[in-house]
C-alpha cells in the first residue's frame, strides 16, 4: 500500500533498526520508545486490520 508507513519500512524505503526479520515479519526499535525496550513487530504483508486476516495469516495472531 503506497501511503502505509509500515508498508514503507517493511519494504526498506524508511530506515529502521532492526531487531529481527524474516520473510514474514519485521521486528523493530520504536523512534519514540514508551519503554527502555520498546519494539514493534510488523507483518511484512499490508494487513489493514485483524479483520482482514486471512486463513495464511494465521501465524500472525500465535
Amino acid at each position: 500500500m503506497a501511503d502505509c508507513i509500515f508498508c514503507k519500512i517493511a519494504q526498506g524505503e524508511i530506515p529502521s533498526n532492526k531487531v529481527y526479520e524474516d520473510d514474514t515479519v519485521l521486528a523493530f526499535r520504536d523512534l519514540d520508545p514508551q519503554a527502555p525496550e520498546h519494539v514493534l513487530i510488523i507483518p511484512k504483508k499490508h494487513i489493514r486490520s485483524v479483520l482482514d486476516f486471512g486463513t495464511e495469516d494465521g501465524a500472525l495472531a500465535a
